[in-house]
Formats: C-alpha cells, structure tokens, sequence
C-alpha cells in the first residue's frame, strides 16, 4: 500500500466505482437478478446484500478504528446473515438502492478520515482472520489497507454481477 495515499483518493475510489456499477446494475431484471447459478453460489441479489452486509460491517470498522488504536474486530457468518435476511426474496432495486447509499455514506466517511489516522501502523489486529487479503498477525497494518481491503473486496463481487 502506498504510504502516501490520502483518505480523499480512497473516498474517490469508493465513489467512482459504486456510480459505475450502479449504472450497470439498474439494468439488471429482476428475474435476472434472483437466478441462482447453476452450479450452486449466491444470485446477483444474494451478492449485493452480502456486500451490503460487508459495508455495514465495514462502517462500524473505519468509524471504531479512529477511536482506538488497534484494528481488532468482530466477524460475521456471511450465509447465515444472507439466509436471515432473505435478500433472495427482496426487491431488486430496493437492495442496489440500499448498496448504493451505503456506500455514498462509507465514501464521505472516509473522506473525512485525518491522514495521520488511516496511515497510522497498528500492531494489534486481526485482518489475518477476516480480511478479504489476510494479513499476518506480525505485520503491522493501518486503516488506509483496511479500507483498500473492503474496496478489492467489493470490486471482486461486483465482477461476478456486471
């Protein structure tokens, strides 16, 4: 991660990516969006409620990392919370609607994070547990990497849409 990047590049890169992908998938059906792939996996509307699922996690993470000095958080048991939720079952547009806000909100939160703050190395951490790109436990991490974490993350899913 680049030592120098700013919350500002970070909150752009959230942004531009969530407008991009909103376009492409308002133009998706809803009977497209609820076929489940033949060979098992989430449809395109289990997908986006685990992603909104992961922002609405990741929310309360870059809001808590600013408060203290360590990067240690609780988990979530990704099928369950999909199965609960019954996003198979929800409307379309409703679902992207609700990604695509959250992640409006996630981007001007992280705009305003002070650069000291997400560039900050914390020792303690358990990114080797529930990151997208694990971290080993010896390696000091900051929040700039959290937050590229749950971007590459995203954009992972979002290729498996449009």
């Amino acid at each position: 991660m680049n030592k120098s990047v700013k919350a500002t590049e970070l909150s752009e890169k959230l942004l531009n990516i969530t407008e991009s992908s909103y376009r492409k998938l308002k133009d998706i059906s809803e009977v497209e969006s609820g076929k489940k792939p033949q060979y098992g996996g989430w449809s395109h509307k289990e997908i986006i409620g685990h992603l909104i699922d992961s922002a609405s996690n990741n929310h309360q993470r870059f809001v808590r990392a600013q408060l203290k000095n360590d990067l240690i958080f609780i988990g979530y048991q990704q099928d369950e919370w999909i199965n609960v939720q019954q996003y198979q079952t929800s409307p379309w547009l409703s679902l992207i609607n609700l990604w695509y806000e959250i992640n409006m909100h996630l981007s001007r939160v992280i705009a305003a994070i002070p650069d000291e703050t997400l560039l900050f190395n914390r020792i303690e951490h358990n990114l080797d547990e529930i990151a997208w790109k694990p971290v080993a436990k010896s390696e000091p991490v900051t929040l700039a990497y959290c937050i590229n974490d749950y971007i590459g993350h995203m954009q992972h899913h979002l290729t498996q849409i449009v």
